[in-house]
């Protein structure tokens, strides 16, 4: 399974707007999604090896960003009709066993990745309270290890956005398998 890495982030640029069926029944936005100080934008899937290792560490750290005033959603833009894992009903099954208390929802048309540019999953944008990208990275050094890996990258830079507006200039890509596009 060849492993692709994040392209360096352009930060700066406003976060395009989605509207996506949540597993939760609701549809959701951008404007739905986002806290008052930012917004982290996900891309995951089911059966990805790098995402079912880390997948407890994102409900847990999207729930301490929530304290913070820093909203998530988790968006799969899988080909589900090659990638049946992945499936909308799967997701909500996923969800549930990780206890995620933010939307994940389906991006059927596979537009919303494409817009952010996003190339595998996990894959992490995040925003701040303006939806201006400040972080472009990994959740932390783990890749497809479930242990701590020592510092929470995500979590950490998301903070600093919280408090400051800004994330930290040093962020590491994140690594995980390619996103399936569908016609590929």
């Amino acid at each position: 399974m060849p492993a692709l890495t994040t392209p360096a982030a352009s930060i700066g640029w406003h976060a395009p707007d989605f509207k996506l069926r949540g597993t939760d029944g609701k549809t959701w936005s951008l404007r739905d999604a986002r806290g008052a100080k930012g917004l982290v934008v996900m891309f995951i899937c089911n059966h990805c090896p790098f995402v079912r290792a880390i997948a407890d560490k994102i409900a847990r750290d999207a729930k301490a960003l929530a304290a913070e005033g820093i909203g998530s959603i988790a968006v799969m833009s899988n080909d589900t009709e090659h990638y049946p894992e992945d499936s909308f009903d799967n997701m909500k099954a996923f969800a549930g066993k990780h206890g995620f208390t933010f939307p994940y929802a389906i991006d059927e048309t596979q537009a919303v990745a494409r817009a952010y540019g996003a190339v595998c999953t996990p894959d992490f944008f995040g925003f701040d309270a303006n939806l201006t990208l400040q972080y472009r990275g990994r959740l932390d050094a783990s890749g497809m290890q479930k242990t701590e890996s020592g510092a929470r990258e995500l979590f950490e830079a998301m903070t600093q956005v919280a408090m400051t507006g800004r994330a930290p200039a040093a962020q590491h890509p994140s690594i995980g398998c390619s996103i399936k596009w569908r016609g590929e």
